[in-house]
């Protein structure tokens, strides 16, 4: 039985990118047999040799990036250049439970948008103790607040703005959150727990506006798997984007890639796998891909692909015979809003891959979205995601 089993482990580990060595099982007449041990060193130095072990121990390769590896990078580079980010939704628990968790280990520094004394009284009632080492900015602060009429009154002074409106417009917590960014007394913005996207969105677009070179704003966010982060894109924003919006897309989203350590190799997904199927869709699709090429020449990218092409190597080895990039892909371009939406809270749910995100690409200055739905954890990780970005 023991032979048996060792046959079918050993064809089993064949196709792994390590050397395996299999040890066959050694008999001995009884546990006090003193030849034990000669033995089963004689059995272990036949089938491993020694010189093969210490020479595959000594060759680097390159460690899997696990969800808990990754968001601890991703703390740890946050805190290595302090950057400072404006929390406008003060009220919410998540929110300032986030806010102690990140204040307590010295990871950002923060702009709490709100009363001081409510929040840390609230802070207190929910047992959190570092609360005080956040900077906290109510709205009804003339100082802060005459300044920011002004310049909201010039930036959208094409629109008519009067001082009477900015300020209107100044008790939406997100629309004020946004213009400490504008005014320099914030790095970025995280926002959108009990705000929808659109209140998020909509301020950054109208004042902070896009970075030059930049024809939209999309949404991707980083898929942390048990061995690797990949990024969905676009999964907020963009509802039917053309084919040159497409490639921007793709070409923000493999940006955001480096900037968190991934290699991009970009896959440009559709229901046709490098001409298997006809329609206008196919045609968008292979269209951006196209000029995803003349934009981006050094940037490895494939469409247009399936999805299971573009994941995985076997199925890349009959769909996509002799191109590189498909199987590998780390970057998903969806056609759509409705595709990558889906996609991504399908993929979360049933996989149990960490979704980080929605980071909000094309913007002048980083602002990011939360899912009304987030959970503490997923409001740390934003807002250090966000301070990384602000670290670009």
């Amino acid at each position: 039985m023991h032979r048996r089993k060792g046959r079918r482990c050993q064809g089993s580990t064949e196709r792994l990118p390590v050397p395996v060595w299999t040890i066959p099982a050694v008999d001995f007449p009884s546990d006090t047999d003193p030849d034990a041990a000669d033995k089963a060193a004689k059995a272990f130095a036949d089938n491993a040799p020694a010189d093969e072990v210490v020479a595959a121990a000594r060759t680097s390769f390159d460690a899997p990036t696990t969800p808990h590896a990754f968001q601890n990078e991703l703390l740890a580079k946050a805190k290595a250049n302090q950057k400072t980010i404006v929390l406008p939704e003060g009220s919410e628990d998540r929110i300032i439970k986030a806010a102690d968790y990140l204040l307590q280990r010295d990871i950002v520094k923060l702009i709490i948008v709100g009363d001081k004394s409510a929040i840390l009284e609230r802070g207190k009632e929910l047992g959190l103790n570092s609360l005080s080492k956040a900077t906290y900015q109510p709205m009804d602060d003339e100082e802060v607040l005459k300044p920011m009429v002004a310049k909201l009154c010039e930036l959208r002074a094409k629109k008519g703005m009067t001082e009477q409106q900015a300020r209107k417009q100044l008790t939406d917590p997100s629309y004020f959150g946004t213009m400490l960014v504008v005014q320099g007394l914030a790095d970025g913005l995280v926002s959108g727990s009990i705000n929808s996207t659109a209140n998020t969105v909509r301020p950054a677009l109208q004042v902070i506006k896009t970075k030059p070179g930049a024809s939209l704003v999309s949404g991707a966010f980083l898929m942390c798997f048990k061995d690797h982060v990949a990024v969905f894109a676009d999964c907020a924003i963009n509802l039917n984007p053309n084919a040159e919006q497409l490639a921007d897309i793709a070409i923000q989203s493999a940006d955001t890639a480096r900037a968190f350590g991934v290699d991009p190799k970009v896959g440009m997904l559709c229901y046709s796998t490098l001409g298997s199927g006809k329609g206008p869709d196919v045609d968008l699709v292979e269209e951006a891909t196209k000029l995803v090429h003349e934009k981006a020449p050094d940037l490895p990218a494939v469409g247009s692909i399936q999805f299971d092409a573009a994941w995985s190597p076997t199925v890349a080895a009959t769909k996509a015979k002799g191109n590189d990039v498909a199987g590998h892909v780390n970057v998903f371009v969806f056609p759509s809003l409705a595709a990558g939406n889906i996609a991504y809270k399908a993929v979360q749910r049933t996989s149990g891959a960490i979704a980080i995100g929605p980071v909000l690409q094309g913007l002048n200055k980083p602002v990011n979205d939360l899912s009304r739905g987030a959970l503490v954890e997923d409001i740390i990780n934003t807002v250090a995601l966000t301070a990384v970005e602000a670290q670009q």
